[in-house]
């Protein structure tokens, strides 16, 4: 009775308020289904490492120092980037290339839609972060979880917990978030404007060598980024090869979903309340929507500038779909395209765009890398 009575008065009011977080996470994940598979460990990690003298932490007991198993395995699959990189043979194996090979065209709608990150590293550095934090920071636009969490480990490790739960919090409300930002600078009529899309084949062989010459062109263009491109290029040629087809189903369901678990339960080391809660991580939450909305509406705005020198208009909302979070993105565009005129059917489209910017996420993540490691 007195440890219960000892446990609970140490317990420090920011401890209860990180709990409180994660109960919220895990009722987000759950209720919401706001991507579960991280939210829901994320949440329980956030409870478990917020009680005083936690066994998931390293402690010092009876003046010997006992290792946490979340501790270990931090040091394991995050400050190896180990975690993230199996995430992305996943990610690659579940992403069918195929509407973007039909229209590479839509490539430039990937690049465009990082907008977002580049505006906000400007942000932040105004607002007193240095410049690899600021870094960090703008990359939560990519809208890409695990590009986030490569990225922040190795410019800024300390900004890490603030910085995964918005990057994984935007993404999963891409629904709510997006529509907001694209009809601010959209008109009706825009949003009504129809695309012919002729369906075209693509060779098996033009599947099988587009990973391969992303993956060299990304080793000359930024070479600190093949972790990234090489191991989702990688996923990819494990779908499109056809001799492979246990290892892309396994890549697809038990490793990410594994992996998943084990990230989502790590990461939350750096929920302690000592670390978490203060000004700058309000900072961070704030910056990455910041991000994440200039990243839809920089390709809205592209896609209106091409079309001034275009006879065949694009939908401008396509250009918003050049995020990485795939599919729920080319599925948003594609509803509120039906919710302007239901007979139009922008969704190949949308698709080739947010597979692009799959691409143009982990290109750009590498990119920051090469600029301020």
């Amino acid at each position: 009775m007195e440890t219960l009575i000892q446990g609970i008065t140490s317990i420090t009011f920011g401890q209860i308020v990180m709990m409180l977080i994660g109960g919220i996470l895990i009722y987000l994940g759950i209720k919401k289904e706001y991507e579960p598979t991280l939210l829901i460990p994320m949440g329980l990690g956030s409870i478990l490492v917020n009680f005083p003298q936690t066994g998931v932490l390293t402690q010092m007991v009876g003046g010997t120092k006992a290792e946490g198993v979340l501790d270990i395995l931090f040091k394991a699959g995050i400050n190896t980037e180990l975690f993230p990189l199996l995430i992305f043979i996943g990610i690659g194996a579940m992403i069918d290339f195929g509407p973007l090979l039909q229209n590479p065209f839509m490539l430039l709608f990937g690049a465009a839609a990082q907008f977002g990150i580049f505006f906000v590293i400007i942000v932040a550095v105004l607002f007193g972060f240095d410049i690899k934090e600021a870094a960090s920071i703008g990359i939560i636009g990519a809208a890409d979880g695990p590009t986030a969490i490569f990225v922040s480990n190795q410019l800024a490790q300390n900004l890490l917990g603030p910085i995964t739960v918005a990057a994984y919090s935007y993404m999963a409300l891409v629904p709510i978030i997006q529509p907001a930002a694209i009809k601010a600078v959209t008109t009706k009529k825009e949003r009504q404007i129809r695309m012919t899309y002729k369906a075209e084949s693509v060779s098996k062989t033009t599947k099988i060598l587009f990973p391969i010459i992303v993956t060299i062109l990304a080793g000359f263009i930024a070479p600190i980024s093949l972790p990234l491109v090489g191991f989702l290029m990688f996923g990819n040629l494990l779908r499109e090869c056809g001799v492979l087809d246990r290892l892309s189903a396994t890549a697809q369901n038990e490793l990410v979903n594994i992996v998943s678990i084990l990230l989502g339960l790590t990461i939350s080391v750096k929920l302690q309340a000592d670390q978490f809660l203060n000004l700058q991580t309000l900072m961070i939450i704030a910056f990455g929507l910041v991000a994440f909305v200039m990243d839809s509406i920089g390709g809205v705005l592209f896609a209106k500038l091409l079309n001034l020198f275009r006879k065949e208009k694009i939908n401008p909302m396509i250009g918003a779909a050049g995020i990485s979070a795939f599919p729920m993105s080319s599925r948003v565009i594609q509803k509120m395209a039906s919710d302007e005129d239901p007979k139009n059917f922008v969704l190949m489209y949308a698709v080739g765009a947010n597979v692009s910017g799959q691409i143009g996420s982990v290109i750009a993540g590498g990119l920051l890398l090469s600029f301020f490691m």
